[in-house]
């Protein structure tokens, strides 16, 4: 609200100082459709633009609070739902996370062996089989 207050004041001091004056007993010569586009109806638009986007954002902002059916009880139910959610998620997440440390130790393992394999034909030596194959 404090936005949409600034523009409005900022619009009327901007107008205030470029608006020209004008004569109220001579009022259809002042008007010509050839002269070029002031800078006051530039700024015009400019304000009328600010001023109804931060009205839009307001409406959203209004929007988005909770609506007055949404009682203390059906919010503190819906919390309590995604919390549930949040703890079946991290239960997921944990064996998830258990899969992969096993499945890396056993690809930790395979790389271990291959590796001994690699150095025992290298340095001529027969290839017996690893603890771990037996």
């Amino acid at each position: 609200m404090c936005e949409l207050a600034d523009q409005f004041c900022n619009a009327i001091g901007v107008l205030q100082q470029c608006a020209p004056p004008a004569s109220f007993s001579n009022i259809q010569t002042a008007i010509n459709k050839d002269q070029p586009a002031n800078p006051t109806e530039e700024y015009a638009q400019l304000f009328a633009a600010l001023i109804a986007r931060t009205a839009k954002d307001v409406d959203v902002l209004i929007d988005s609070l909770p609506s007055e059916e949404s009682t203390a009880a059906l919010q503190a139910a819906s919390l309590r739902q995604l919390e549930e959610e949040n703890h079946e998620a991290a239960a997921r997440l944990e064996e998830v996370v258990y899969r992969g440390d096993m499945l890396l130790e056993k690809i930790q393992s395979a790389l271990a062996d291959i590796a001994q394999s690699q150095l025992r034909t290298r340095n001529g030596a027969p290839s017996q089989p690893s603890p771990a194959e037996s």
